[in-house]
């Protein structure tokens, strides 16, 4: 997620998504000042309203990113995961290890189609926990996955990456495009030098 500081003040009637819902977006035209930024949209994520963008990574097993996806922040990963697979050039058989917010039925047959495997943590469904296999599941995914949360918290971090710096979606996927070059550019030496040790 990346908060714009260009969104509309005081008491406003506005469009929320929350987010993790499994519903497509309701696009809502709305009348706001100049001083918005109109492209962005409002998500309740954790109980707290945010406006802005989100950034949609792919990542290798290092971290290091492949493509990068933005959108407004009322966009749910569940309706766009096509897209974010586009944004790279995967090879066949490889996991693909993913938030949960990303599992649904027609993303499972999407991976089958691109002949990838679903690696995608399994959720909870409603009056249904998840059963001891499936929590097993996550909890080994859990342990190579936190290389791609390494990756958020590593652009948030020494890039300011929560941050929108510009308007629209075009320039804040500008933005977001520099940032994960810049990571790259960052994280590779170690990478190649923690490779040439083993």
């Amino acid at each position: 997620m990346i908060d714009t500081p260009l969104r509309p003040k005081g008491k406003t009637n506005y469009e929320v998504t929350n987010d993790r819902e499994d519903k497509q977006e309701v696009s809502v035209e709305k009348q706001y000042p100049d001083s918005v930024d109109k492209e962005a949209a409002w998500l309740k994520e954790a109980g707290r309203y945010r406006y802005g963008y989100k950034k949609h990574y792919v990542t290798d097993e290092e971290g290091l990113v492949l493509g990068v996806v933005t959108t407004k922040a009322s966009t749910n990963g569940i309706t766009n995961l096509e897209e974010v697979l586009d944004a790279a050039d995967l090879p066949e058989a490889i996991p693909l290890k993913a938030d949960k917010g990303y599992q649904s039925a027609k993303n499972a047959g999407l991976l089958k189609k691109k002949k990838l495997k679903n690696h995608i943590l399994k959720k909870a469904k409603r009056n249904k926990a998840l059963t001891k296999w499936e929590k097993l599941f996550n909890k080994l995914i859990g342990r190579s996955r936190f290389k791609i949360e390494r990756t958020f918290g590593g652009i948030e971090r020494w890039f300011s990456g929560g941050a929108a710096r510009y308007r629209g979606t075009e320039k804040m996927h500008t933005q977001n495009l520099l940032e994960a070059i810049g990571y790259n550019l960052y994280r590779s030496p170690g990478i190649i030098a923690s490779n040439c040790k083993n």
